[in-house]
C-alpha cells in the first residue's frame, strides 16, 4: 500500500467547489485504527485519552478499514486531473471527528505521513457531527458508529457502519461493490420477502418486472460515482463498480436490471447468486469497500479479509 500512497500525492489540493465534487466525510475511527485509543477514552476517560493523543501527536496511526477506499479516491482523482486539468468533479474527502481541536492533531499529523491529501477536518466534541453533513454536500458518510449512520441516514445522506478489520486492497482502482435491495434499491421487495416468503417475493417481482424499484439509502452515491465513471473509457477506467445481490437471475433479475437501466446507472458487473455465501465472489473481486444490509453477509466477507459496511435498515 505504501507505494500507492506515494502515487496518489501529485494530485492537486486546489480548492474544490462541493456543488461539484463528490464529497465524502469520514470518521477518524474508520479511516485509522483507534481501538486502543477509544478503548483508553471509555475507561480512563477524556482527560486521559487528550493526553494520550498529545503525547503520541507525531506518532502516526495505523490505517483503519477505510483507508484503502480513501487512497483509491485519490487515484481516481489523479487521473481525473491527468484526463483534464481543470476538472472539478473531483471527489472531496473530510474527515469528522466527535473529539476536542486539543486531540486532533495526532488525525492531522497522521494524515500527512500516510500521504492522505485531505485538507478538511472537523473536530465538534461530543457533539453530533451529522449535523453539518448537508452543509458540505456530503454525498458518502462512513463511521464506526451505529448512532453517527442513523442519524446520517435520516438526515438523508448515504451511509454506513464501517467494521475495524486489517485489510489489503491488491489494486489501485477504485472497486466498490453494492448489494441490491435495502441498498441500492428500497427495501419493498425484503419486506415482501419477510411476509410473504420466497414463493411470494418471486409473484410480487414478477408482477412489478415493468415498475422501476425504488431508491434505497446509498442510490445517491451510487449515481454520483456513476457520473464519474462515464467520464472514463471501460478499458482505462480507474474505477469498476459491482452488484452483488441474493436475488436469483432467473426469477428476480429482470426487475433490477430494468431499475438500473431507467435510472441511467451502468454497473460494471452484476451477479445475482441466488442465495449463495458472498464471500467468495467477494474475494476473487477483491474491492475497497462492499456495502450490505446483512450482517451474515459482512461476517462472511470480513472473513475473507474484504472492507465491509454496513447499511442498517431499521435507521428509517
Amino acid at each position: 500500500m505504501a507505494e500507492m500512497g506515494s502515487t496518489v500525492t501529485n494530485t492537486s489540493m486546489k480548492q474544490r467547489d462541493p456543488n461539484e465534487a463528490l464529497v465524502i466525510a469520514v470518521t477518524t475511527r474508520a479511516i485509522f485504527n483507534l481501538e486502543e485509543e477509544h478503548k483508553l477514552f471509555l475507561t480512563k476517560g477524556k482527560e486521559e485519552f487528550v493526553k494520550h493523543q498529545q503525547i503520541n501527536e507525531d506518532k502516526p496511526l495505523e490505517q483503519g478499514t477505510a483507508f484503502a477506499f480513501i487512497q483509491a479516491v485519490q487515484f481516481v482523482n489523479q487521473k481525473l486531473l491527468e484526463r483534464n486539468p481543470e476538472e472539478k468533479g473531483l471527489f472531496d474527502v473530510i474527515i469528522l471527528s466527535n473529539n476536542s481541536p486539543e486531540s486532533g492533531m495526532r488525525i492531522v499529523n497522521s494524515a500527512k505521513q500516510h500521504g492522505l491529501e485531505i485538507s478538511k477536518f472537523c473536530f465538534v466534541s461530543d457533539e453530533d457531527s451529522t449535523q453539518y453533513l448537508k452543509s458540505h454536500n456530503v454525498k458518502l458518510f462512513l463511521s464506526s458508529d451505529m448512532t453517527d449512520v442513523c442519524n446520517a441516514l435520516q438526515r438523508g445522506v448515504s451511509a454506513a457502519l464501517i467494521f475495524q478489520q486489517k485489510v489489503q486492497a491488491p489494486s489501485t482502482q477504485l472497486r466498490v461493490v453494492f448489494d441490491g435491495d435495502s441498498v441500492l434499491f428500497s427495501d419493498e421487495t425484503d419486506r415482501v420477502f419477510r411476509e410473504k416468503g420466497l414463493t411470494g417475493a418471486v409473484e410480487y417481482e414478477r408482477a412489478m418486472e415493468a415498475v422501476p424499484m425504488g431508491a434505497g439509502p446509498l442510490k445517491a452515491f451510487a449515481m454520483h460515482l456513476g457520473v464519474m465513471r462515464k467520464k472514463f473509457s471501460q478499458e482505462n477506467s480507474p474505477i469498476r463498480t459491482y452488484l452483488v445481490t441474493a436475488r436469483s437471475g432467473r426469477d428476480m433479475g429482470s426487475r433490477a436490471i430494468k431499475t438500473l437501466r431507467e435510472w441511467g446507472l451502468a454497473i460494471d458487473e452484476a451477479f445475482f447468486l441466488n442465495g449463495a455465501p458472498k464471500g467468495p465472489l467477494l474475494s476473487q473481486i477483491q474491492p475497497h469497500i462492499f456495502f450490505d444490509d446483512g450482517l451474515h453477509n459482512i461476517q462472511g466477507a470480513r472473513d475473507v479479509g474484504i472492507p465491509s459496511a454496513l447499511v442498517p435498515c431499521d435507521c428509517l
